[in-house]
């Protein structure tokens, strides 16, 4: 068991997001789902009250607490995308709110946020060309959807 796991709070969706989160990661399972020994705030006896999960192999726990709290963009987790397929399947499947789509950001039903980062932005984010890395920075900023190829190109200069 990890010392630190995070933690998700949900009003009754537990389960259901926990399975589509790992429905979308490879290495990815619930674990455990536990169901409260007797009525709490978020929940009467004998429902859901916590899911374990792993997901792309790490732990995670679900928590069923209530309406008291909401996600915000303060947390967010990213995903480390090997490519524009990838990007693109994972926003697809994600992003419930396409208007608040920046950077590769999206917004998910359960309104919690992912950072979906390619590998190949964070090698071009990171160059020691400084003038490099400023052209692909300010061309990620410009995006909604991150566009791998588009970034390339304004990195080497072009449009």
């Amino acid at each position: 068991m990890e010392k630190i796991s995070p933690c998700l709070w949900f009003d009754g969706q537990a389960e259901e997001a926990a399975r589509f989160y790992v429905s979308l990661v490879p290495d990815s399972r619930i674990d455990e789902v536990v169901r409260s020994p007797a009525d709490n705030p978020g929940g009467r006896e004998g429902s859901v009250l916590t899911v374990v999960f792993t997901l792309g192999g790490r732990r995670f726990v679900a928590l069923n607490g209530g309406p008291h709290f909401k996600f915000n963009e303060a947390v967010s987790f990213q995903i480390h995308c090997e490519d524009q397929a990838e990007v693109d399947r994972l926003t697809q499947a994600l992003s419930a709110h396409p208007e608040d789509e920046q950077c590769g950001w999206v917004k998910d039903r359960f309104g919690l946020s992912w950072q979906l980062v390619p590998r190949r932005l964070s090698e071009l984010l990171s160059s020691p060309d400084a003038a490099k890395a400023r052209r692909a920075m300010e061309a990620m900023l410009k995006m909604k959807r991150i566009d791998i190829a588009a970034v390339e190109r304004a990195a080497a200069g072009g449009a």
